[in-house]
């Protein structure tokens, strides 16, 4: 059965909501901050007509009809297998294959084995999918792909506002960022800029009297752990390691921006250096090192997959995350479903809540703008009736009814219509949020962001992690090398690797593997080795963009 069509009044209010918020990717040249035009978000729904309907074929822009095409694409799995799953998974999928006019045939690629799976791909074009789906930044092996001309000059299509209005409204600083050698090869998966922060346990604060100040330093956080752990005057301790850590190094590099380390790179007299040339870097591993040999992080967390990350939190095994806020809001929306309380002799009823933080001592980390990125292959991608299906499908399910289908689910089972916005009725049923779940890592959010695209009813904590990202934006520090990296011959071919190298001395040295001499000969190693090549070679292009 086909899901009941969206009215005029939701298609309407789902655009004209498009432009306000933090848009990581507004239209043409605008800041990455700036609020993005709407006025190319038009709506099937406005027909009365059901998303099926108004998409079945037609080739909208000319009349003509286009032949249904099959799409492969290989997607990020975040959530351990458990995609699209449940009694309505099925209708749910259909409907989106209806409204874009063609079949998706999707591979799930777990994140920890992303890596290797695309090189296989790399190695062997043939066996490409039409759309490949990656985490972060465009760096390493998908460069040297680009290169080697796998991937389909975007550039010569998406700019066809006619076409492809949701994807023409990219930014050109962020597709400056997925542009090799003047060939735009990737399409982004936008992001709040300001997204990175630390959320902690309130109800664990409270008790304890340690809740973070409105300017809070490295030390105010480090005396949190350990009142969480060994607790104090007020209060028992609540857990044997506070700060929830896996084998994803993300939240290191946040926690060095708290002392005045850049993102990634940095500025220092004049000239772009990676952060582990700074001397601030040092002073913030060490920091990092306190809380490890402290017992204030999990001493395992080097084996820990990330696809267990903040399982720690919701069972109360942790009470910081640092990372992306909106996983904050998770753990909170967790503890409402599941009616966690305070384990305290005090007030054993209290509700368990998270506070979403952001900046500590002036300083977070940036997105790019994006986090995550689609390339489309050259080699299976082999006619240009695939091609424009591909984009298509793309760009349609940035339309206000697909961002609502794979973020929100049915009407009338997963959320409900209130004055025209979104209100969720499934925020305390897993198993029923399942049926649409990792269907967002299908979006790229163009031309808007993730925080912005549809009106919704708003949670407290959706409230407390929109205040997050505003707060945060102002000290959210970006990697100003990170355009320069993507035409860098050198790093192209040994970056990746090498960035892999340092982040795992820095482990090492947290570790207590290798000493602070060992750390730092071994970044003089990777200098040796090609780094200071990429540094020659970033900064030649820095000095002309200047």
């Amino acid at each position: 059965m086909k899901k009941k069509s969206f009215n005029k009044v939701l298609a309407l209010a789902l655009a004209s909501t498009m432009a306000f918020g933090l848009a990581a990717c507004g239209n043409g040249d605008a800041p990455s901050s700036a609020p993005s035009d709407s006025e190319t978000q038009s709506s099937a729904s406005d027909s009365g007509s059901t998303p099926a309907e108004s998409n079945s074929g037609e080739d909208q822009s000319t009349g003509g009809e286009v032949a249904r095409q099959t799409i492969t694409w290989s997607v990020l799995d975040l959530n351990a297998g458990n995609n699209n799953v449940g009694e309505y998974a099925e209708q749910i999928f259909q409907q989106i294959e209806d409204y874009v006019g063609h079949d998706i045939e999707i591979t799930w690629v777990a994140n920890d084995a992303s890596a290797e799976k695309n090189s296989l791909f790399f190695a062997n074009p043939k066996t490409m999918p039409m759309i490949m789906s990656y985490g972060g930044t465009m760096t390493g092996d998908v460069v040297k792909a680009a290169k080697d001309g796998a991937f389909i000059d975007l550039n010569e299509y998406i700019w066809d506002a006619a076409k492809y209005p949701n994807l023409a409204g990219m930014s050109k600083d962020v597709a400056a960022n997925l542009t090799v050698d003047g060939k735009l090869v990737g399409l982004p998966r936008c992001r709040v800029v300001g997204r990175y922060g630390l959320s902690y346990r309130q109800d664990w604060a409270e008790a304890l009297g340690v809740e973070l100040p409105e300017n809070a330093t490295p030390d105010d956080v480090y005396n949190m752990l350990v009142a969480m752990k060994n607790g104090n005057e007020n209060h028992e301790g609540f857990c044997e390691y506070p700060m929830e850590m896996t084998l994803y190094t993300g939240p290191f590099d946040i926690i060095q921006t708290w002392f005045g380390c850049g993102n990634g790179w940095a500025e220092v007299d004049g000239q772009l250096v990676p952060v582990w040339m700074q001397d601030e870097y040092f002073e913030a591993v060490e920091y990092i090192k306190k809380l490890y040999d402290e017992k204030l992080m999990p001493q395992d967390w080097p084996s820990r997959p990330t696809d267990s990350w903040s399982e720690g939190c919701k069972k109360g095994e942790n009470g910081v995350f640092i990372d992306v806020l909106d996983s904050g809001k998770r753990i909170w929306n967790y503890f409402v479903a599941e009616e966690t309380k305070t384990p305290s002799v005090v007030n054993p009823e209290e509700d368990a809540s998270m506070v979403l933080y952001g900046a500590v001592n002036g300083h977070t980390l940036a997105t790019a703008g994006y986090n995550g990125f689609f390339t489309l292959s050259a080699s299976t991608l082999d006619t240009p009736e695939k091609i424009e299906a591909a984009l298509t499908v793309l760009d349609k399910l940035s339309d206000p009814e697909m961002q609502v289908l794979t973020q929100f689910g049915l009407e009338g089972i997963n959320y409900e219509l209130v004055d025209g916005k979104v209100n969720k009725l499934d925020l305390e049923d897993e198993a029923l949020a399942g049926n649409y779940k990792g269907l967002n890592q299908l979006l790229t959010f163009l031309p808007s962001t993730e925080a912005t695209t549809v009106p919704v009813v708003n949670t407290e904590r959706d409230e407390a992690q929109n205040a997050a990202y505003e707060a945060a934006l102002p000290y959210a520090e970006i990697d100003p090398a990170l355009s320069f990296k993507v035409n860098s011959e050198t790093y192209a071919l040994q970056g990746a690797d090498l960035d892999e190298q340092a982040k795992a001395l820095r482990s090492q040295y947290i570790c207590g593997e290798i000493t602070l001499d060992q750390l730092k000969s071994g970044l003089d190693d990777i200098r040796a080795k090609g780094y200071d090549q990429i540094i020659t070679e970033i900064n030649e292009q820095y000095a002309v963009n200047k």
